[in-house]
């Protein structure tokens, strides 16, 4: 057994492949890639005859081993995601967008790569308010994003029925949302928030939160992926198919408000492709803010 050892932290830990593995996939490496390099430093530190070896050293081996492998850029992000989580840069990801465009996994994926234990829907603590919320009392809180039109009693004129129900939704919501960002930021842990209420304006973002909206290009796309998730989940596609034209609506209002706020749209066609968009431009809003704060990665 090799031992990994930690002097900052004083800790002993057993070497684990999968932990390598996830940090190297950070850098946007594939998983089978970072596994077989992963298990060849095991290879190479068995070779040795070595039985305790150093954070540092592991990430020094890994470095050059993406390096030997051609992957010069992966190499460079890869120590840059090792030196974040060394400077303990708590963060907050959020990832919005309509229902169907992917964003649960999304965001389980962007958490298994940056090492985020704790992953939470926004339709969780939708949940979790409607049992302490009475349906008398916020009534758009007790039905579907795209159905919330229906138990309002007034709508001004001049607005979209569908529209005025969502935002009331999120409206109520974004409390509950509130209260799980300023408790991540309080306690200093990373924590992934995915969900359709994630509405830009209508969510206060701090120094450690980056906000993404995910989108798909149309109706075809989203009928397909509706049907896709059928086949591993309970949520019956047609339902949503039957809702289609309100889902790209609910869509249409989310963007429009990302691009009034600044916060990027990243279309969902291949996954890989959208998590190094995410990962890409993520590494390069964290290096502002570390700038700002005067530490130079």
């Amino acid at each position: 057994m090799i031992i990994v050892v930690d002097p900052e932290k004083k800790t002993r830990l057993p070497f684990s492949r999968g932990i390598l593995t996830r940090s190297i996939t950070s850098a946007g490496v594939d998983v089978g890639i970072a596994y077989s390099i992963a298990t060849e430093i095991i290879k190479t530190l068995s070779e040795r005859g070595k039985k305790v070896v150093t954070k540092d050293e592991i990430r020094e081996m890994t470095y050059y081993k993406l390096l030997d492998r051609g992957l010069k850029d992966e190499a460079r992000k890869y120590l840059f995601w090792r030196k974040i989580k060394k400077l303990k840069f708590p963060m907050i990801l959020l990832i919005g967008g309509t229902t169907g465009v992917g964003k649960s996994t999304i965001s389980t994926e962007l958490a298994f790569r940056l090492g985020i234990r704790t992953t939470i829907g926004t339709d969780t603590i939708r949940e979790v308010m409607r049992k302490i919320i009475a349906r008398e009392l916020l009534p758009a809180l007790h039905t579907s994003s795209f159905m919330a039109w229906d138990v309002i009693n007034k709508v001004p004129k001049g607005i979209s029925p569908l529209i005025y129900g969502f935002e009331t939704q999120v409206r109520h919501v974004a409390v509950g949302i509130s209260a799980v960002i300023d408790r991540a930021y309080t306690e200093g842990f990373n924590t992934v928030i995915e969900g359709i209420h994630l509405v830009p304006g209508y969510i206060t973002l701090n120094d450690r939160s980056f906000m993404y909206v995910v989108a798909v290009r149309n109706k075809k796309s989203l009928e397909a992926r509706f049907y896709e998730r059928e086949r591993y989940s309970l949520r019956p596609a047609d339902y949503y198919i039957r809702n289609l034209d309100a889902i790209m609506e609910i869509q249409e209002f989310i963007v429009e408000h990302a691009k009034e706020h600044g916060i990027p749209v990243v279309e969902n066609v291949e996954l890989e492709d959208t998590i190094d968009k995410i990962m890409g431009d993520l590494m390069e809003r964290v290096a502002e803010r570390m700038a700002e704060k005067g530490i130079e990665i």
